[in-house]
């Protein structure tokens, strides 16, 4: 999709959605201060939660209409948050620039090894998005290039220090759990 595509998906929506449950249920993993990016944070969810647990708070995404929305939330509950209109395939985030990464449902592998090299040593990325395996398929990109497949969180980002990992797929009683996506929380070693 195009920045005007996703400008017209958000025009209508509302900010104040919940954040992503990686960080719900893992927010004990952040650190009490650091600079972080939320990337291709659409309406700021993550970016809000982040920013009023103290964080400094980073946020781009492609659309102008996103991250206007976003910044008028910001201002309204007086949070101080920069947050920019970017393309990160374009302009991925520069080498030991933050101490935390939040991406929630946005997958483009090649940005990947950027994620990794961004964070600063201790950094911790927090990741979630869609699955290939899913067991309600409305829900996400249509297109399977911008879902995962089984594992393949884990395989990117092998080179990190692994806190959290969750993926369920379509095992057990599937009207329970967390389906549909994958979760991890790593964690880039201090030293090489």
């Amino acid at each position: 999709m195009d920045s005007e595509a996703w400008d017209e998906r958000y025009r209508d929506a509302v900010v104040g959605a919940e954040p992503a449950r990686v960080l719900l249920e893992n927010h004990h993993l952040l650190p009490q201060r650091g600079r972080v990016l939320d990337l291709a944070c659409g309406l700021g969810a993550n970016t809000l939660f982040l920013a009023e647990s103290g964080l400094d708070v980073t946020a781009w995404d492609f659309s102008v209409v996103a991250i206007e929305k976003l910044h008028a939330a910001a201002v309204s509950r007086k949070l101080s948050v920069t947050a920019k209109v970017r393309d990160v395939t374009a302009q991925p985030p520069e080498p030991q620039s933050f101490d935390v990464i939040v991406v929630s449902r946005f997958l483009d592998r090649s940005l990947v090894p950027y994620l990794i090299e961004a964070l600063r040593p201790g950094g911790v990325i927090f990741y979630q998005t869609f699955m290939l395996e899913a067991i309600d398929k409305t829900i996400g990109p249509k297109n399977p290039v911008f879902r995962l497949a089984q594992n393949e969180l884990l395989e990117l980002f092998k080179s990190l220090h692994l806190l959290c990992y969750r993926e369920e797929g379509q095992a057990g009683d599937v009207s329970q759990g967390f389906r549909n996506e994958a979760m991890l929380v790593a964690e880039k070693c201090s030293t090489p």
